[in-house]
């Protein structure tokens, strides 16, 4: 039996040999044939090749030959940091699907941290948001299933669910002795990227929630309605970034674009391949997919130098954090609430054939003014004063994190571990207040906001010195 499982082991590693060395020469027949090919590790190939087959022949269940190889792609992107992950046909339909708005179930921007699920951020108007879920809560049960050991992907799969269907999870939150239970329904997320309002005559409020698809279009849209609807001249405009989770990078740029100036730097990236070295400007063929209208171009000329300030939290990541710090970097707007989340990396979706694709980190981005996000996020021109001490979840509180490379990356205290509080009497958080909702009258950083326009500003002490993050 042992000569077989050697033999077996032996023929899997030429086919995994021969496989790998056909996606080598392809990849290289792209590149520069300058370029050296790495040396196929043929002992960990081999190891490989050894448990592959151990399982084959010993493990206590018949295992298909697609689920470990799936599980095996799995294992290899996501041990590399918590944002590559492999996407089979049911996830990659679902991500095409949420760049354009709806989807189904609770409404949340997740990750993976020491095998739990955190939150990133509740996204606005969803059943998670509505139900108290915060940034940072640490997710240990769903319904009666704990999380420990799961994928994300798997994790995933179980908080989504057919619409009006009931869902209990249990977190663990920073600060609460015991874990909290929110029974949640389950509902098709429908995402409003745009909202916006005369808060009174001459200022006006925008808020994306979420950067997708159409945006851009739905803020220049916007724009043109508050200008119109405004019985003096603009005399501020917030735009508010608060708890946006991020989305499309064209979105970014289109946002940017509409405050800066033509050509302007929004953002750049750097990685190991030329593909992965981008210069994104403040001009259409960065932002338009395909050949539309540019829908910028007829916007209101004081938009682009109205007195501007943007509100940012921990719960501002990636296209907001690259909106936030073009418009700091550029002197556009000032920057006001607390450090945001710190996801400066880029993910570009690989397709594999068969429906399926890897999700991979291929670049870190860079504000104009060459400041990483990656890991520190965007540093406010102004402390949020209503705020306490925020000490939520962040990008450099995750395990694996890539560093930025720079000075000064700066890591959250470490949470309490699920395992000592996840068998704990529990109660009930759904009897606990929601969230304060952004852009309502209950909304302290927004009339700070409101304050520094009138001239009732805040203490200078809480002001940074640096306008680059």
């Amino acid at each position: 039996m042992s000569n077989i499982v050697k033999k077996a082991g032996l023929v899997f590693v030429g086919a995994i040999t021969g496989v790998m060395l056909s996606l080598n020469f392809s990849a290289i027949a792209k590149r520069d044939s300058t370029e050296i090919m790495h040396p196929l590790p043929i002992e960990e190939l081999r190891t490989f090749a050894q448990v592959f087959g151990r399982i084959k022949s010993d493990y206590v269940e018949s295992v298909e030959d697609k689920r470990l190889i799936t599980e095996a792609i799995n294992g290899m992107l996501v041990g590399l940091d918590p944002h590559s992950s492999y996407l089979d046909k049911d996830e990659y339909k679902e991500l095409q699907i949420g760049t354009h708005g709806e989807f189904g179930g609770l409404g949340i921007q997740v990750t993976m941290e020491d095998g739990l699920v955190k939150v990133i951020s509740p996204i606005e108007d969803t059943p998670a948001f509505h139900a108290g879920i915060q940034t940072g809560d640490l997710i240990v049960k769903l319904d009666d299933t704990a999380v420990k050991g799961m994928s994300l992907t798997e994790a995933i799969k179980l908080m989504r669910g057919k619409p009006k269907t009931a869902i209990k999870i249990t977190v663990v939150r920073e600060g609460e002795k015991e874990p909290l239970v929110f029974n949640i329904i389950r509902d098709i997320i429908k995402i409003q990227s745009v909202k916006s309002k005369l808060l009174e005559p001459g200022y006006a409020y925008i808020r994306i929630t979420q950067f997708q698809e159409h945006t851009g279009e739905n803020l220049a849209k916007a724009i043109k309605t508050l200008f119109s609807e405004s019985t003096i001249p603009m005399q501020g405009l917030i735009l508010d970034l608060r708890n946006d989770p991020g989305g499309l990078l064209n979105g970014a740029v289109a946002v940017s674009s509409a405050f800066l100036p033509e050509n302007a730097l929004v953002v750049y990236t750097e990685g190991r391949t030329a593909d992965a070295k981008m210069r994104l400007h403040a001009n259409p063929e960065y932002y338009l997919r395909g050949h539309g209208r540019d829908y910028l171009q007829d916007l209101p000329n004081d938009v682009k130098t109205v007195p501007m300030i943007t509100l940012v939290n921990g719960g501002s990541a990636s296209a907001s954090e690259i909106v936030a710090g073009a418009l700091q970097d550029h002197k556009r707007s000032i920057v006001m609430g607390s450090q945001t989340f710190g996801k400066g990396s880029v993910q570009t979706v690989l397709p594999l054939g068969n429906d399926t694709a890897i999700k991979l980190t291929t670049a870190l981005y860079y504000t104009p003014n060459g400041h990483s996000i990656q890991a520190t996020g965007i540093t406010p021109d102004i402390l949020d004063e209503s705020a306490e001490d925020d000490q939520r979840l962040r990008e450099a509180d995750l395990s694996r994190h890539i560093s930025n490379g720079q000075k000064g990356e700066k890591k959250s205290p470490v949470e309490k571990t699920a395992e000592e509080s996840v068998n704990k009497p529990k109660k009930d958080s759904n009897k606990t207040s929601g969230p304060i909702e952004f852009g309502s009258e209950d909304d302290l950083l927004l009339t700070q906001a409101m304050n520094y326009f009138k001239g009732i500003t805040t203490s200078p002490e809480k002001k940074t010195d640096s306008a680059g993050g």
